[in-house]
């Protein structure tokens, strides 16, 4: 591991570039290997807005196991992790702790799946958390893109229905009932499904001209 620079952590959750287990979704209609080539432009895209943003350290979470990084980006990295736990509000909450645990005092976790997130985006997050307790990026598919925190709050992660449309409505919920002060971002969206990729794969081949 590096040496911290910074009092701000950039989370970012990567599944691990296995071919039949990324964009299952774009899977169906576009086939692994395509699916697998589109996911790994989305990886390199989000690492591209992350290395842009100077106070923050960039870790990242892998899914399944450690895996050899881009050498572009691995100088720019912090650590590297392996998420815990049994679904994915386990594994973020995991993830939090870990992060704070290390000393830091304000994190945002993002995947890699979002062509329009941008460093500006992610500064702000960050700025927020110094005087809101929770930051959150809404999806248009009714997730979100972008959670942050300045401590851990577990009931924004335990029985949440994961992948589903009602992930953002409960949690923002879950927010408003425990009175957590709380910034939103702008919301954006994701690429899932081939209909997402045809509407936003031009945000991605903008950073490879």
């Amino acid at each position: 591991m590096k040496n911290k620079n910074s009092k701000n952590a950039i989370i970012i959750f990567q599944k691990n570039l296995i071919q039949g287990k990324v964009k299952t979704r774009l899977a169906a209609s576009l086939g692994h290997q395509q699916a697998m080539e589109i996911y790994r432009d989305l990886v390199a895209f989000t690492y591209r807005q992350v290395i842009e943003i100077r106070d923050a350290d960039i870790w990242v979470f892998f899914s399944e196991s450690f895996e050899e990084m881009d050498g572009n980006f691995q100088e720019h990295i912090t650590a590297t992790m392996v998420q815990e736990g049994s679904d994915l509000g386990e594994r973020m909450e995991n993830a939090f702790r870990t992060i704070f645990g290390f000393g830091y005092t304000k994190a945002v976790l993002i995947g890699t799946d979002c062509p329009e997130i941008t460093p500006g985006i992610i500064e702000n997050a960050l700025k927020s958390l110094e005087k809101d307790e929770v930051v959150i990026g809404p999806a248009m598919d009714g997730g979100y893109y972008l959670i942050g925190m300045a401590k851990v709050l577990p009931q924004l992660f335990s029985q949440i229905p994961w992948s589903t449309e009602n992930v953002l409505p409960i949690t923002l919920q879950r927010i408003n009932q425990d009175n957590i002060s709380h910034f939103t971002l702008p919301v954006l969206s994701d690429i899932d499904t081939e209909e997402d990729w045809i509407n936003l794969k031009n945000l991605i081949s903008e950073h490879y001209s």
